[in-house]
């Protein structure tokens, strides 16, 4: 997640802030269940597919906003 900042800064974030560290944690869990969900190898109705999908989504725009704002509090 976040392939667009480097690793290192992502990685730093991670130990710095427990909370951050959740979000990366729950985003990456809902995306390995949503693979699965489209791969077939899970099933899931479409409805709560898409819940996933948002919620998924709502958690990287959140992480995204932390690192601008990490970024921007340390001049990166």
């Amino acid at each position: 997640m976040l392939e667009e900042f480097p690793q290192e800064l992502i990685k730093k974030i991670r130990q710095e802030n427990p909370h951050f560290d959740k979000i990366i944690e729950k985003h990456d869990e809902l995306k390995r269940i949503v693979h699965e969900v489209e791969e077939g190898r899970e099933h899931m109705e479409q409805e709560e597919l898409e819940k996933l999908k948002l919620e998924k989504l709502r958690l990287k725009d959140e992480a995204y906003a932390i690192v601008m704002q990490y970024k921007k509090e340390h001049n990166l």
